[in-house]
């Protein structure tokens, strides 16, 4: 799903950690190449929509190397805003 500012919706896999009182934390993302991103700490927790690319769901503000980025958890499913790939002319 193209959005806006250039990016998609795009299904990742997430391995996460879900405590026994079903806080889920997302340790590691798992791009479709097999590139793993570690994710250093979450920063933040809340129910959100995505505004470039649409959707709602539990937003997670993470630390990947040390740069803040957003992950949704769209139960049962994650998704990142991604860069749109080039549109071929």
């Amino acid at each position: 799903m193209r959005g806006i500012a250039g990016r998609e919706k795009r299904y990742v896999e997430v391995i996460s950690d879900t405590s026994e009182d079903g806080v889920v934390t997302p340790l590691v993302v798992v791009w479709e190449d097999g590139r793993r991103f570690t994710i250093d700490r979450v920063l933040d927790r809340r129910q959100a929509h995505s505004l470039k690319t649409g959707g709602t769901g539990m937003r997670y503000t993470v630390s990947v190397s040390g740069q803040p980025t957003y992950l949704w958890y769209e139960g049962p499913r994650w998704f990142v805003e991604a860069k749109a790939a080039a549109m071929p002319s």
